[in-house]
């Protein structure tokens, strides 16, 4: 999950795409478009138990800083993103925000971190593995990342769906999981691979596809920043599928804490109900993924 999105966007790229947006939204008679949505991942129905916590002594989350928009230094190198005001909001939830720690540390030293007991809970963008489910457990997912398609406005496209890119040329980042996901879900497209993302994009806005398939993260910033020069925008979709793309973000746990993991869970829910996590999704992503 992070792996890929961490190979291709830099911290000061994402700052400066922010800084973009927020320029624009902020720009007198800007339109801007009615933004999207978080799906719901968990059943509005549902109500799952609060456990109780009163034994709790305190709460630490383990995270990094080297994946924004998820969790970063901002600034004035105090920790920030999504997955902190996240963190935050859960501690909130749970009525124990004044036992609640939020510790920065490498991404690679997350794992034996928590395995040591020197934090009760990573939310950091860990993509869930058979391997990782053997040592640790994980709440259920609060984010999907999809795929997306985008294209580009002037290529003469007949209709508004996927199906209208049959036999039309959309670019595609080789060895990829989206390599996979496109020709599974549309082998009626001729995909064009690239060795990279940055060549894919390049030759989406020179015109040399159609279209061009790839994480709607990416293409979200991408589309509304000054490198796309207003040649594209996302079309159809979003996609998802937990064969290619995984389960989602989610937060990673001890196995032995079940109260813990039970708590947390209840917490996503009730955020997820009460519309605190669209308000954090619509700070970090203001045009969407969805």
């Amino acid at each position: 999950m992070r792996q890929s999105f961490l190979a291709s966007t830099r911290f000061k790229v994402f700052l400066t795409l922010l800084q973009l947006v927020a320029a624009l939204c902020a720009a007198p008679g800007f339109a801007q478009q009615t933004p999207s949505s978080l799906p719901l991942l968990f059943d509005a129905r549902e109500r799952l138990a609060k456990p109780d916590l009163s034994s709790l002594v305190r709460l630490r989350f383990l995270t990094s800083v080297d994946f924004p928009p998820f969790n970063f230094t901002d600034q004035n190198g105090k920790l920030a993103g999504f997955n902190i005001d996240l963190a935050r909001e859960i501690c909130d939830e749970l009525e124990v925000a004044a036992k609640c720690e939020i510790q920065a540390l490498p991404f690679a030293d997350l794992k034996e971190a928590l395995a040591a007991s020197q934090g009760d809970a990573v939310i950091a963008g860990l993509a869930v593995t058979a391997d990782l489910r053997k040592q640790f457990t994980f709440t259920r997912p609060y984010l999907m990342l999809p795929a997306r398609f985008v294209r580009n406005v002037k290529a003469e496209i007949n209709g508004n769906t996927a199906a209208s890119l049959s036999g039309r040329p959309v670019g595609v980042v080789k060895a990829t999981v989206h390599e996979a996901m496109l020709a599974a879900f549309f082998p009626a497209i001729k995909a064009v691979p690239f060795e990279n993302k940055e060549a894919m994009l390049t030759a989406l806005k020179d015109g040399k596809v159609d279209a061009a398939f790839a994480d709607a993260l990416q293409l979200s910033f991408w589309v509304s920043s000054q490198a796309s020069a207003k040649c594209c925008a996302l079309f159809d979709g979003p996609y998802l599928s937990e064969q290619f793309l995984g389960e989602g973000m989610t937060i990673m746990l001890r196995q032995n804490d079940g109260v813990l993991t039970a708590a947390l869970d209840h917490a996503l829910s009730a955020l997820s109900r009460n519309g605190r996590l669209q308000e954090i999704y619509l700070r970090y992503f203001p045009y969407g993924l969805y």
